[in-house]
């Protein structure tokens, strides 16, 4: 404004100059980060697989737990390669908690627990939720109950002497089938 009261053109002109040239800056800055962040996408290397998972070797383990534990250890024998082990442990403690994993043929998980804690409360941890269903199969001269609707499906034998064995995963049926048919349970 000049002491007269009135605008100044000049003033209003100069500003939108200013303004002008900080738009244009703008539109400049962020086309070259587009730039640099396509640059980076198509020419550094990333993977989208899921990293490999490595196969872990139980032997020791499983004599441990076999000469430690008070019921028959199940471990599978007879599967083929494309099983792989990938986790392992035994708690010798009061439970006498007996827990292998495996990566199935297709990248499914299947695990194998055995423990001598209350049935229920370890059926439930170990399917993490599943409930009983009608439905039972038959492997190897055992009776097995399907549980289903938890995070894991689940094969329940609750004849095994001193313990409770759960063969339970992301697999399908076939594949944890598959996994309590392969197991021997045997005591050192």
């Amino acid at each position: 404004m000049s002491a007269t009261g009135t605008c100044d053109d000049r003033g209003v002109a100069g500003s939108y100059g200013k303004q002008k040239k900080t738009v244009r800056g703008l539109v400049q800055s962020l086309g070259v980060c587009v730039l640099a962040a396509m640059v980076v996408y198509f020419f550094v290397p990333h993977d989208d697989h899921a990293p490999e998972v490595k196969r872990i070797d139980y032997s020791v383990e499983l004599v441990t737990a076999r000469r430690a534990a008070s019921y028959p250890v199940a471990a599978p024998e007879g599967l083929t390669k494309d099983w792989k082990a990938t986790s392992v442990t035994y708690d010798g403690k009061d439970s006498q908690h007996w827990h292998l994993g495996f990566q199935d043929p297709e990248g499914q998980y299947v695990q194998i627990e055995q423990g001598r804690q209350n049935r229920a409360d370890f059926i439930d941890e170990a399917s993490q939720g599943a409930s009983a269903t009608r439905r039972t199969e038959e492997i190897n001269g055992r009776t097995w109950t399907r549980y289903t609707g938890g995070r894991y499906d689940a094969l329940v034998l609750e004849d095994t002497p001193g313990s409770t064995t759960v063969v339970a995963g992301t697999a399908s049926f076939g594949r944890l089938t598959k996994m309590a048919a392969a197991l021997k349970m045997t005591k050192a």
